[in-house]
C-alpha cells in the first residue's frame, strides 16, 4: 500500500482504518482547553508531529501512520489526509481551513475499479508553504519551500520553491522574494 503498489483493503488495512477513524474521533471530540490531551491523541495517531504545531478540530486522515507533521505549523479547520502513500509536510507551514492532501489513486480501468483495486503515491509539502483555504493537492505532488498555494487551487503536478501558485490546475504566477 505505502509503496505504491495497488492492492486491495484486506482485514489489516481496515483493521488500521478503524484505529486511525477511532482515534480522530476522539482527537475531534476532545476539548481544544485540553491541549495535552489532543497532543497525546495526534503522537498516538501520526508518523510524527513537531514541537509548537497546531492541528485545529475537526481533522480527518485514513491511517495516520503515514502522516508526519513538522515543528510550528499550524493547521486550520477540517484538514483532510487521504494518508495511503507518506504524506510529509515540513516545519513552518500554514496550512489553511478546507485542505484536502489525497494521496489515493484508482485505476482507469472499470474492472479494475469495480474489483476495489487501489495505490497511492506520497505528498510533500516543502518548509514554510502556505496552502490557502480549500486547496486541493493531488497524488505524488511535491511542494517545494516557501511556496504560496492560493486559496482553492488544485495542485496537479510539482510546485517548485519560492513561487506563487493559483488556479485549477494551479500554475506558477510568479516568483516571490523569499526572506
Amino acid at each position: 500500500m505505502e509503496a505504491g503498489d495497488p492492492y486491495i483493503v484486506d482485514d489489516e488495512i481496515a483493521g488500521m482504518h478503524l484505529r486511525a477513524v477511532t482515534l480522530t474521533e476522539a482527537y475531534n471530540s476532545t476539548p481544544a482547553a485540553d491541549a495535552e490531551g489532543r497532543r497525546r491523541i495526534l503522537e498516538e495517531l501520526l508518523a510524527g508531529i513537531g514541537p509548537g504545531t497546531v492541528v485545529r478540530a475537526p481533522f480527518h486522515c485514513d491511517y495516520g501512520t503515514y502522516c508526519s507533521i513538522g515543528a510550528r505549523t499550524f493547521v486550520n479547520f477540517g484538514l483532510v489526509v487521504l494518508d495511503v502513500a507518506r504524506v510529509t509536510i515540513g516545519d513552518d507551514v500554514q496550512i489553511g481551513p478546507n485542505v484536502q492532501l489525497l494521496t489515493a489513486t484508482h485505476p482507469l480501468d472499470a474492472d479494475r475499479r469495480r474489483a476495489k483495486w487501489e495505490a497511492a503515491e506520497p505528498i510533500v509539502i516543502g518548509d514554510n508553504v502556505w496552502l490557502g483555504g480549500g486547496v486541493i493537492v493531488l497524488p505524488g505532488v511535491t511542494i517545494g519551500e516557501d511556496t504560496v498555494v492560493g486559496a482553492g487551487a488544485v495542485v496537479t503536478h510539482d510546485l517548485p520553491a519560492g513561487v506563487v501558485a493559483v488556479g485549477s490546475p494551479a500554475r506558477v504566477m510568479r516568483a516571490h522574494a523569499r526572506q
